[in-house]
């Protein structure tokens, strides 16, 4: 099995000495690719000094900072044109524990026909470290609206640890998924559905960074919510038109004047 693991940098400088060889250490055949946007604070140079003692670790790097899901797209992209045959997606921050990663690719290994599995903070099993109460409020209430608004079924959709077979990423239009922040994860989770790739949720626990600082912010809470929105709304509407198309009439009381014009 060729796996890539696709880690997206921007100033990461302090994390990545610690978690590449720890991967490599514990995570058997397996390339890393590091996808860095410029970072200012010489991440890719750090990671360019690590690939003359591990041959398997690939730097790619872009001019700005410029998301994401642009580098997770172009990381996939780059597995796919190699023949890599599953691709794992891990933060840089050491949030994500290398012990739950060999937990989801046994999971996958049992489940072979899954094409997805996410690292899941919020299923039966899941948990988190050092987040304020605040933002597992956040996070949970994100996850219940978009299970409500896109029915997905999935606990973690915002989750950003995950195993895609490359058999499920050539069949989703990666050059249409645009979402650049964390709201990518989500419209990924979308995509897989909608490809109808069978999913699994193993649970993990999250740990918040201690190094660095975090990405998140209001903008890229906001982007995910409205995308949200627009998604739910387009599905609502075109389970109505459905419901038209195959003769289903909701039941309702029709206003007087309107039962005085029905043929008998």
């Amino acid at each position: 099995m060729k796996r890539l693991i696709v880690i997206p940098t921007y100033n990461e400088a302090m994390n990545v000495p610690v978690l590449i060889p720890r991967l490599f250490k514990h995570i058997k055949d397996a390339s890393i690719l590091v996808v860095d946007d410029g970072s200012p604070d010489g991440t890719a140079e750090i990671c360019r000094n690590l690939s003359k003692d591990y041959p398997q670790l690939f730097v790619e790097t872009r001019s700005k900072k410029s998301g994401l899901g642009g580098a997770y797209r172009h990381g996939f992209a780059w597995g796919l044109e190699r023949g890599y045959e599953e691709f794992i997606e891990i933060d840089a921050d050491m949030s994500h524990r290398v012990r739950d990663l060999a937990l989801m690719m046994k999971a996958k290994e049992e489940n072979p026909s899954a094409g997805l599995v996410i690292g899941s903070r919020w299923t039966k099993g899941g948990a988190t470290i050092n987040w304020s109460w605040r933002r597992q409020l956040l996070s949970r209430v994100a996850n219940l609206y978009v299970r409500l608004m896109l029915g997905m079924g999935v606990n973690d959709s915002t989750a950003g640890f995950r195993i895609y077979s490359a058999e499920l990423l050539r069949k989703i239009p990666l050059a249409e998924i645009k979402s650049e922040g964390y709201s990518f994860q989500i419209e990924m989770t979308r995509a897989a559905k909608l490809a109808g790739a069978k999913i699994i949720e193993v649970p993990i626990t999250f740990r918040e960074r201690e190094s660095g600082v975090s990405k998140m912010s209001g903008a890229i809470v906001r982007e995910a919510m409205l995308l949200v929105t627009v998604w739910g709304l387009g599905r609502f509407f075109r389970l109505k038109q459905l419901a038209v198309a195959v003769g289903f009439e909701p039941t309702v009381e029709l206003p007087q004047h309107a039962l005085s014009r029905r043929a008998p």
